[in-house]
């Protein structure tokens, strides 16, 4: 038989190269809705064939169907939807609270996410790994029906021991107990933490947990970058903190990463829990539901603060939500928009916004750290620097350990915290979860924080930037040129 074929298999690969070329190529013209990325892959396609359309396949396929109920407000009947419904903000709130072009904010966010702007809500920043975790720790210690954990790495040293121990713990009270963690993040670690929470009886999963083989290799570059604890439907943890030793002052001493994690209360909560259990379903096929997963009602008023808006975005049906919520807020910046971020690498169009905002006299401040733990990373975003240092923005590097915190605040009045970075893979590939608050003491707070750092920090400078050698920057430019793919 193979000596009938061998004669045709320059044959056989032309065919077959054309076939898997053009099916790749028509698929990344007639899904992508960003004409440079069609052109990239297209190239690719073209240039590589065979092996281009198998990294398409891996790599460039972004977009995950999902079938789940993502607003947990679509289970509620009666008299306990229209108490939840009652804590939405309403336009006229927001207006007289702080003006039309925040009720412009809330219009978008009603328009592009799944999740409503409620009232009567707390939040309290958390500003260490061991803050956090402590925090954390102590939920889960007082955990009586059900508790859920999403987060992207949970690695298997002393603190991942400590939360391990915790969460078994619950178990044996009987608490329901559910743990996702990306596919990616568990092999941080090894051997990875699975293993220790499955033979303390805790039901744990994995985000697209085939990423080598099987039917989910498609979506391989596609992860949970999310960091979710609901506990007992009535408190929960979010922000950017994962689960590693490497963020505790205890286990690492001066060299320990900083990281701002935050604790909430409120309606808001059930809006976290439909994210998490929407992402359980899908990994786990498995509806949390019944007593031990039921609402909370809020124990604030309607009306009263803080004012929260969940917002998750991800590679399905709420793609690029974060972006068009940074979009909307540039836009209506009037006088300050201060950022923090451990990987800055926004697209033209976020760029433009900024220094737009900043040419409209808007002071646009990025603080970005001196250390970074992703030196391609810091190498690609330093090459786009002289874009916004052209155009009135000014950038800082922060002195002192690793930050991995992600905080951005408007006009000291909204704020937007979270698990999304700016850089392609957060705004595009991964499941992100952040918060959108209007408060002004919690926006004030955010911004007491960020002139810490800047009052310590290094600016970053045109000529600068403009004196480093040739070769450097030249580096930095095709280390840039893959940003999209870091």
């Amino acid at each position: 038989m193979l000596d009938l074929i061998e004669p045709y298999w320059p044959h056989i690969l032309f065919v077959l190269s054309v076939l898997m070329g053009a099916a790749a190529a028509i698929h990344a013209a007639m899904t992508k809705e960003e004409v440079r990325s069609a052109i990239g892959w297209v190239g690719v396609i073209v240039l590589s064939p065979i092996v281009g359309a198998l990294l398409y396949l891996v790599a460039g396929i972004n977009r995950i169907r999902r079938s789940v109920i993502s607003d947990r407000r679509a289970l509620l009947q009666g008299e306990i939807r229209a108490h939840v419904v009652s804590y939405d903000a309403t336009n006229d709130l927001i207006i007289e609270e702080f003006g039309h072009r925040f009720r412009a904010m809330k219009t978008l966010g009603d328009r592009v996410t799944r999740h409503r702007l409620t009232t009567g809500n707390t939040i309290v920043a958390l500003d260490t790994g061991d803050e956090a975790y402590g925090a954390m720790l102590k939920a889960i210690a007082k955990a009586k029906r059900s508790l859920i954990l999403e987060t992207y790495i949970f690695d298997r040293d002393r603190i991942g021991t400590r939360f391990a121990d915790a969460l078994i713990a619950a178990v044996k009270r009987g608490v329901e107990v559910r743990v996702l963690i990306d596919a990616v993040g568990a092999r941080y670690s090894v051997p990875s933490v699975l293993g220790m929470l499955r033979e303390g009886g805790i039901t744990v999963d994995v985000f697209n947990g085939n990423v080598i083989m099987g039917l989910r290799l498609p979506y391989a570059n596609l992860r949970t970058h999310r960091k979710i604890l609901v506990i007992d439907g009535r408190v929960a943890f979010t922000g950017g903190m994962n689960i590693r030793e490497g963020f505790s002052s205890e286990f690492s001493g001066n060299k320990c990463s900083f990281d701002t994690h935050f604790r909430v209360t409120g309606p808001v909560v059930a809006d976290l829990f439909a994210i998490a259990s929407a992402d359980w379903r899908y990994a786990a096929d498995e509806a949390l539901e019944g007593a031990a997963w039921a609402l909370q009602a809020p124990e604030t008023e309607p009306g009263s603060p803080v004012i929260i808006r969940a917002v998750s975005s991800g590679p399905d049906r709420s793609v690029e939500t974060n972006h068009k919520m940074l979009m909307g807020a540039f836009s209506v910046a009037r006088s300050s928009i201060r950022i923090v971020s451990p990987y800055f690498l926004p697209d033209r169009e976020l760029i433009t916004a900024l220094v737009t905002a900043a040419r409209r006299g808007v002071e646009v401040d990025i603080v970005v750290p001196t250390a970074n733990n992703l030196v391609l990373v810091d190498r690609a975003m330093t090459a786009q620097f002289d874009q916004m240092l052209k155009n009135y923005c000014r950038i800082w590097r922060a002195s002192g350990p690793f930050n991995h915190s992600k905080l951005l605040v408007i006009d000291g009045r909204w704020a937007y915290v979270g698990s999304s970075n700016l850089d392609p893979r957060s705004l595009r590939l991964n499941f992100e979860v952040d918060l959108e608050v209007l408060d002004c003491p919690f926006a004030e707070a955010l911004e007491r924080r960020i002139d810490l750092a800047i009052s310590s920090a290094t600016e970053v400078t045109l000529d600068g930037l403009m004196a480093r050698p040739f070769l450097v920057r030249l580096i930095e430019r095709v280390f840039w040129l893959g940003s999209p793919y870091l």
